[in-house]
């Protein structure tokens, strides 16, 4: 029993950039409230080594220079023991220079993202492009007969990174990709893509345009009866909060592969969203495809590494987190596969029927088949 925090104790600073201003706030305001959520829960309890967390939050308001300087604030200012959160992978990268880089800072990311990262300080915690386009691809490409794949794009290392894996598997298994594009994140016109996109017959769209961008695209896309001709749509990080920000109508039948939907039935994460909903009512909600699901997942397993070290001394806890796991959690149990500092976790496939996600296939628990940390990657 961890006991009460004693009134001496220094408290165990914790520091999260989210995104709680800018296109992304719905989802950073829902990433907020998940460490309050967690972090209140632990000090409930009596904290980590008899030491109450204290919770440093900063928005880093869906700008990668604002990201960067908070969390130089958190380093410099605020001493932090960890740092979590960033949702794009650039917003990642501008997070990991004042926080790894130069501040030496155990961080976590929890967002789906395009795998690749290695750092001793680094630990990811949401699906990456094995537990994703490696499942979601094959299963599609046999459940509705398409071969081929037309890419929108945003214009950033992770939509950049994630399509040369879908080619790759798509080209594995039988199919071709007939167009790639990309854009700024905020474009709104894309109606010259979406005449190519018709013309050429393409059975599947496989979306990685982004926040704002995505908008005006799946409004334009759906206008043109794309999807009402038997088109297939995919997005693999899209989750129930992003079901507020375009007209549902626009999105119907499409696809998406993330460790957690509202519909998952296990009974745990049946506690958590009631949880949460009890807690933050009317607030954007509890999902997985921008952070909140990685938020809780990487929260718990670094409050489990902490107690198995000990101490948190950095290189205890890191050596700790290499294995931890935590058996209850959003969509099931996780585990940290020794050497990768990515997550075993359980994947689901799910489409958006009448205007709400229904899960289609439980994919069971999936490894990330990231490289051991301090491997180089090959070259291509």
């Amino acid at each position: 029993m961890a006991g009460q925090p004693s009134a001496s104790a220094p408290p165990i600073r914790v520091g999260v950039v989210a995104d709680q201003t800018g296109p992304l706030a719905p989802a950073g305001m829902a990433d907020a409230n998940v460490v309050r959520m967690v972090v209140g829960d632990i000090n409930a309890k009596g904290g980590l080594l008899g030491r109450k967390l204290e919770l440093h939050i900063e928005d880093g308001a869906t700008d990668d220079a604002v990201a960067s300087a908070k969390a130089e604030k958190l380093v410099n200012e605020h001493h932090v023991d960890i740092i979590l959160g960033g949702i794009l992978s650039s917003t990642r990268q501008a997070i990991k220079r004042p926080a790894v880089t130069e501040g030496k800072t155990l961080y976590i990311y929890p967002e789906q993202y395009e795998g690749q990262e290695s750092d001793p300080l680094v630990f990811c915690t949401g699906p990456v492009p094995a537990q994703q386009v490696d499942t979601l691809v094959p299963w599609l490409m046999k459940r509705t007969g398409a071969t081929t794949f037309y890419l929108p794009s945003a214009d950033y290392v992770w939509p950049h990174v994630m399509n040369a894996r879908v080619r790759d598997v798509v080209t594995a298994n039988g199919g071709s990709i007939l167009g790639e594009e990309y854009f700024p994140l905020d474009h709104g016109d894309y109606r010259a893509t979406i005449e190519r996109i018709v013309s050429s017959g393409a059975d599947v769209v496989f979306n990685m345009t982004v926040p704002p961008g995505f908008v005006p695209f799946f409004e334009q896309l759906h206008g043109s009866g794309f999807t009402a001709r038997g088109g297939q749509l995919v997005c693999t990080y899209f989750d129930e909060n992003m079901l507020q920000i375009v007209r549902p109508a626009h999105v119907e039948g499409l696809y998406s592969c993330l460790d957690y939907y509202q519909d998952v039935t296990d009974p745990f994460s049946r506690r958590l969203t009631a949880q949460y909903d009890a807690l933050y009512p009317g607030a954007p909600a509890f999902t997985s495809g921008f952070g909140c699901s990685g938020l809780y997942r990487g929260l718990r397993l670094w409050a489990t590494a902490v107690e198995e070290a000990g101490t948190l001394e950095q290189a205890d806890v890191i050596a700790a987190l290499d294995h931890a796991h935590i058996e209850e959690g959003p969509g099931g149990p996780a585990t940290v596969v020794p050497g990768q500092h990515h997550v075993r976790m359980n994947m689901y496939i799910a489409q958006v029927t009448n205007g709400r996600f229904q899960v289609v296939e439980e994919l069971g628990a999936i490894d990330p088949q990231e490289r051991q940390v301090g491997v180089p990657a090959l070259a291509s």
